[in-house]
């Protein structure tokens, strides 16, 4: 595109997680990634006259420290205008309770709710933060949740139900993120049943990440609900597409927070993380994924693309931070994601 073209594709937003910095690190792996590291590298990628144009924000130290609210918010500010990035959508901290189990672990839960929409808010009254979820998972095991199934999920629906008065009280929106880790969203059945039980469309949407998807259709955890056949090979494109169409048909009408990513259909932990679908780089060769063509099965309805979807995110969790810390992985990355905007997007 000539120098100071108009972009064909103003929308959605592309955004860069930063939780990848935070992700699978600590004291039993490699250290986290300061959030000013992750901006600097948000900053710096470019391809052509594409530059990511924000991010989305991991509530959790050392990225951001609730307990701190007033002044971390103050930062987030500062740093959004210093870098000239907004805020998306928000990972609420919930891992420091449980949607599952005692009243004090699902109080916990509920309490980082309530903190990730009072951030949400307040940095959309200060004008850094235009669109956007809250992001929450079960923050259970599925070991834990497999000890009483229909118990704990109708734990997890009553947990989310009063999630959703929280939201409503600061007029935000919660994503639910399937992935095969987490209790009661580790399928795609589970994750449809759980959305349909608690039955609010408008503050309870799905966040769905393409590694974590993938891994669905291969019945990771859950080879009940498994969708590809036992003998599945990848070469078979039209068994693997009938597949994700069945997926997509239950749980693209839920989604309201999308994640562009890479899988090579393995799960992958580091860290104190359980294994989950491990995210590739976009061009990793043992990568299963067609990204543009799949991102469509997401972001395009009737055709044409979805304008529920503001702005759209990668992710990369897990990556060693050698490659976290190398430009030519971001770059790659704004590529994949330039390239699903060329294929979806709209001005």
């Amino acid at each position: 595109m000539p120098k100071g073209a108009a972009k064909p594709h103003q929308y959605p937003k592309l955004h860069n997680a930063t939780w990848p910095g935070v992700v699978g690190k600590g004291t039993d792996s490699e250290p986290a990634l300061s959030l000013e590291t992750m901006l600097d590298l948000t900053r710096a990628a470019q391809v052509g006259e594409e530059r990511f144009d924000g991010f989305d924000l991991f509530l959790a130290p050392p990225h951001f420290d609730c307990a701190n609210f007033d002044a971390e918010v103050a930062r987030i500010v500062g740093l959004c205008k210093d870098y000239g990035l907004e805020v998306g959508s928000l990972v609420a901290n919930v891992w420091s309770g449980s949607a599952i189990g005692e009243q004090s672990a699902r109080d916990a839960f509920l309490d980082a709710v309530r903190d990730g929409c009072r951030v949400g808010r307040a940095l959309r009254d200060a004008g850094v933060r235009p669109n956007g979820c809250v992001r929450i998972d079960t923050s259970c095991s599925v070991e834990a949740w497999s000890k009483d199934p229909n118990a704990h999920t109708k734990q997890i629906v009553a947990t989310f139900k009063e999630a959703c008065k929280i939201a409503m009280e600061y007029d935000e929106v919660l994503a639910m993120e399937g992935e095969v880790c987490w209790g009661g969203i580790h399928s795609w059945r589970r994750c449809q049943q759980v959305m349909e039980e608690v039955d609010l469309p408008q503050t309870l949407g799905f966040q769905a990440d393409m590694s974590h998807t993938n891994l669905f259709l291969l019945g990771a955890n859950a080879p009940e609900d498994r969708l590809l056949p036992e003998d599945f090979t990848w070469d078979q494109t039209e068994v693997y597409d009938q597949a994700y169409r069945v997926m997509t048909n239950a749980l693209q009408p839920w989604t309201v927070d999308f994640h562009v990513a890479q899988n090579d259909g393995t799960v992958f932990g580091s860290g104190s993380h359980d294994k989950t679908g491990r995210h590739c780089l976009p061009k990793d060769p043992n990568g299963k994924l067609d990204i543009v063509k799949y991102a469509q099965f997401w972001l395009m309805e009737d055709g044409k693309p979805s304008r529920r979807f503001n702005h759209l995110c990668w992710d990369g969790c897990m990556f060693p931070n050698s490659a976290m810390t190398n430009a030519q992985t971001w770059n790659d990355i704004l590529e994949a994601m330039t390239n699903v905007r060329r294929a979806c997007g709209w001005k």
